[in-house]
């Protein structure tokens, strides 16, 4: 497992490298500029702009010094937030993200498991439909659809949650919900799916023709190799609500990351923006990581191949 964990590891840095590369030429190849939106700005202040962030030097220069910068953990000043370093823009809204990141995906599992695993047992029965069809809505209604629903009913209506802020563990009730609702949908199908297929192999008549009881049955020989698909779904899932919860963000006033991307992308801020590439590519690969490690450990035979 540990030399398996390593390769993994291994595979990590030139795929960082080469997002960090890409993403920097496309962003400063694209026509247009940081100052471009400064009207009626003389050329010797330009001139003077360019030379403090250090524009006007050969674009492979520029490369070799952001790389530098990066191996020493800075990111560079942001362009538009004036006198402030993009790692503080992270440092602030990263957390929130995380945090409402991780709680929708704990949330998914807690709910899109059992409810898979039970859909399964009952198939084809009013308890099977009933899940298929809720799983059915919670893929097809997207966030921004969701999102100002649960607000209006409990927030507004009921006045039983906040439908804006952050700071206390009822603000992130709607938001993960909102998150976790179409993740939980996709597991809860890949579970029932997954579980119906293992149900019917040979180790598990053979474990009924033992006499084994139906939830050891269930536990112990058939939740293990049921969940393998949900693992290879989870990771890039996980990575997914982590990064992409900028409409859940906007929906209910969280300081999250999504944010910065957006008016970093708007305004031509190139160090947030690669700030936000850097950050979000590394969560993706370490999601991608958790996800073949579980993966291997609940399938020795992809840790041998």
């Amino acid at each position: 497992m540990l030399g398996f964990a390593i390769r993994r590891i291994a595979a990590l840095v030139p795929t960082l490298f080469v997002i960090i590369t890409l993403s920097f030429l496309i962003i400063r190849l694209a026509p247009g500029g940081p100052f471009d939106d400064e009207q009626g700005m003389p050329p010797a202040i330009r001139a003077n702009l360019d030379a403090a962030y250090g524009l006007d030097q050969p674009l492979a220069t520029q490369y070799l010094r952001y790389l530098n910068g990066l191996l020493h953990g800075d990111f560079g000043p942001s362009f538009k937030f004036r006198d402030t370093e993009v790692t503080e823009l992270i440092a602030q809204g990263l957390p929130v993200s995380l945090t409402l990141g991780l709680g929708a995906i704990l949330l998914s599992i807690l709910v899109g498991v059992p409810l898979g695993i039970c859909a399964a047992l009952r198939r084809d029965t009013l308890i099977d439909h009933g899940v298929r069809t809720v799983a059915a809505l919670g893929v097809a209604l997207p966030a921004f659809v969701i999102g100002p629903l649960l607000a209006l009913l409990f927030g507004l209506y009921l006045h039983w949650l906040p439908v804006a802020g952050w700071g206390e563990p009822r603000h992130l009730v709607l938001p993960v919900i909102t998150l976790a609702l179409p993740v939980s949908a996709y597991v809860a199908r890949l579970t029932r799916t997954s579980f119906i297929e293992v149900m019917r192999a040979n180790f598990i008549r053979t474990a009924r023709a033992k006499g084994i009881s139906e939830l050891r049955i269930v536990l112990r020989h058939g939740l293990r190799p049921a969940l393998m698909p949900v693992v290879s779904y989870l990771g890039p899932a996980t990575a997914f609500i982590v990064t992409g919860s900028l409409v859940v963000e906007m929906v209910f006033g969280l300081p999250g990351t999504g944010r910065y991307l957006v008016q970093g992308a708007i305004n031509r801020d190139y160090t947030l923006v690669m700030g936000m590439i850097v950050v979000y590519g590394t969560l993706t690969l370490l999601c991608n990581l958790v996800a073949d490690l579980i993966y291997g450990w609940l399938d020795p035979r992809v840790r041998h191949e």
